[in-house]
């Protein structure tokens, strides 16, 4: 029997904060001052819970722990659920189409 599809792709709003971060600021040189800075994932629990885990410090990214300030639902909501495969590759398109709209862009 075929696993329903659960994964979900999600993104969260950094604060401008983490551009003092100098891994950051390296792995975004096209940055554009002034647009948002974000973390995108994806997770095979709902955003909401995935998020709080991360605030939490469970299985946590660092960027999202210390800066992080909210979800975006506006930017991921249409895609989900999807299956694992397509998650992973809509995890990296997500990615790319924000960081060539300027965005500051951290990936696991």
């Amino acid at each position: 029997m075929a696993r329903r599809n659960h994964y979900n792709v999600y993104v969260i709003e950094l604060s401008s904060r983490v551009l003092d971060e100098g891994k950051f600021k390296k792995c975004n040189p096209g940055y554009i001052t002034g647009k948002p800075c974000v973390y995108v994932g994806m997770t095979g629990l709902d955003p909401d819970l995935r998020f709080d885990k991360h605030k939490a410090g469970i299985q946590s990214n660092r960027y999202v722990k210390q800066y992080g300030l909210r979800l975006l639902p506006d930017i991921y909501e249409g895609f989900n659920p999807m299956s694992y495969d397509e998650a992973c590759d809509r995890e990296i398109e997500i990615g790319i189409d924000l960081r060539s709209a300027g965005f500051g862009v951290w990936q696991a």
